[in-house]
């Protein structure tokens, strides 16, 4: 009995002992405890990206903010708000990778903290310290382990997110795109769209007390956007952090103009360091404890650029929405311009196209196109203007047939679309994606065909792209 006894004391020592090891959270920080799990998507998984190959990740225990940084503390960091919506307690937006990175710095150093990064070459290459007590952005294993808490399904909630639960675009829930005429049948229906960031922390948390995990903002991480280089089935991956260089830096989660199936859990969007965008903020983490160490040097990778000096206005169009967009364009800078066409064109009525379109983008089929340019031709050009509706908060997919049908690299690509409220969606993403070696120019999203503003949106865009007009 008294060894029993003993052994019960140890055990409870043990314990107290272990529990130590990890002190209690900061404030507005709470614990995420390591584990292993299971990131990317099931294969059977509706809306997944081919991108999302599922493999066992063990990550160690880290300290995550509660919540996106506000616009509050990022003015008191910075001196600065760059963001679109205003607001002290909204999320701050419209920050670059690097902007995030130079902010956990400096308020690492204003708290007494060693940073986390070291920038170097302007920003082509950062030393992370993975043992710094400093501020830093989660890897996408640590924000996708934060966010599913423990879960397998697309969203760490048993039931889809609506309206209510998260801050998104409302009337699109998780799979509306294939029951967008029925959709009586969806669990979660259609809800509000409000158009803007709303005060942080506005919804419930997740299980492991973290608001709007999902919507608002995305919330850039620390990797380079590239395969995961894993099979599904593959041995455990400890503490990843991406690939040492890249083109483009990962954001998760989702905004306050993304559609239901961009909020999953395994959704993965990506952008330039350099970039900025009106949906994609950031969220802070801290070490706890000192169980990884070393450093991480990532690097930018290099993108050639042409110097023909020519401009190509390449669009595709269905309603005419985009093609007056495309025209306007023309008429400004005497652009060779080109209109994409299929071979075998979608239906001219609305309701069959919306239909084909989802069909088109769920099964990421590729149709092909009547339209081709001669490769000499191609080559004559280092700025493509592309233009396309956005269609389900993504490019139609003539657009990605476009993109896979000739070599990118060393071009500029900048994007202008067509929409009905979402803006761009995920559509910049999905070019990136399809086009790594492009930079990836300004956008332009007009509102249906822009309207009287139209003339002066294009000038104005034009000019910030330096794209010479007539």
């Amino acid at each position: 009995m008294k060894k029993l006894v003993f052994m019960l004391i140890f055990l409870v020592f043990a314990l107290q002992s272990n529990a130590k090891e990890i002190p209690a959270p900061p404030k507005d920080f709470v614990l995420i405890k390591g584990g292993t799990f299971m990131m990317g998507s099931p294969e059977n998984e509706d809306w997944r990206s081919n991108d999302e190959t599922q493999h066992k990740v063990t990550v160690a225990s880290f300290y995550m903010a509660k919540y996106e940084v506000t616009q509050k503390l990022w003015r008191e960091v910075t001196g600065k708000n760059p963001s679109s919506f205003t607001g002290d307690n909204l999320p701050v937006e419209n920050v670059t990778w690097l902007e995030a990175v130079e902010f956990c710095n400096a308020l690492s150093k204003r708290e007494g903290k060693t940073p986390a990064y070291s920038v170097k070459d302007g920003g082509q290459t950062i030393v992370w310290d993975r043992s710094a007590d400093g501020y830093r952005l989660p890897t996408e294993a640590e924000w996708e382990y934060a966010a599913r808490a423990g879960t397998k399904t697309p969203f760490y909630s048993k039931k889809v997110p609506g309206a209510d639960d998260v801050n998104f675009y409302g009337h699109y829930p998780y799979q509306i795109e294939q029951n967008y005429f029925n959709d009586e049948v969806l669990e979660t229906k259609p809800g509000v769209y409000r158009g803007k960031t709303l005060a942080v922390g506005s919804f419930s948390p997740n299980p492991n007390g973290l608001y709007d995990i999902y919507g608002n903002v995305g919330e850039w991480c620390f990797d380079y956007y590239g395969s995961y280089g894993v099979s599904t089935g593959s041995t455990t991956v400890e503490n990843p952090y991406g690939t040492a260089s890249g083109t483009r830096r990962v954001y998760r989660g989702g905004g306050w103009n993304d559609f239901g199936k961009n909020l999953r859990s395994a959704y993965r969007a990506a952008m330039q360091q350099s970039s900025r965008a009106y949906n994609v903020g950031l969220r802070l983490v801290l070490n706890a404890g000192n169980s990884v160490k070393g450093t991480i040097t990532t690097h930018e990778e290099a993108l050639t650029k042409t110097a023909n000096g020519k401009t190509l206005v390449v669009f595709y169009s269905w309603s005419g929405n985009t093609r007056g967009v495309a025209k306007e364009i023309e008429r400004q800078t005497g652009f060779d311009t080109i209109e994409l066409k299929m071979e075998k064109p979608y239906s001219t009525s609305y309701n069959e196209v919306l239909n084909e379109a989802q069909r088109d983008q769920h099964t990421q089929s590729r149709p092909a196109l009547k339209t081709k340019i001669d490769g000499k031709k191609w080559a004559e050009y280092d700025t493509i203007i592309i233009g396309y509706p956005n269609w389900w908060a993504s490019i139609p997919m003539p657009i990605a047939t476009f993109l896979e049908s000739y070599d990118f690299s060393g071009k500029t690509i900048v994007p202008f679309c067509s929409h009905g409220g979402g803006r761009f969606g995920q559509s910049v993403t999905a070019i990136a994606k399809l086009a790594p070696k492009a930079r990836i120019g300004e956008g332009l999203s007009v509102h249906y065909s822009g309207g009287s503003s139209l003339p002066k949106d294009v000038e104005k865009w034009l000019e910030k792209n330096g794209v010479k007009r007539k």
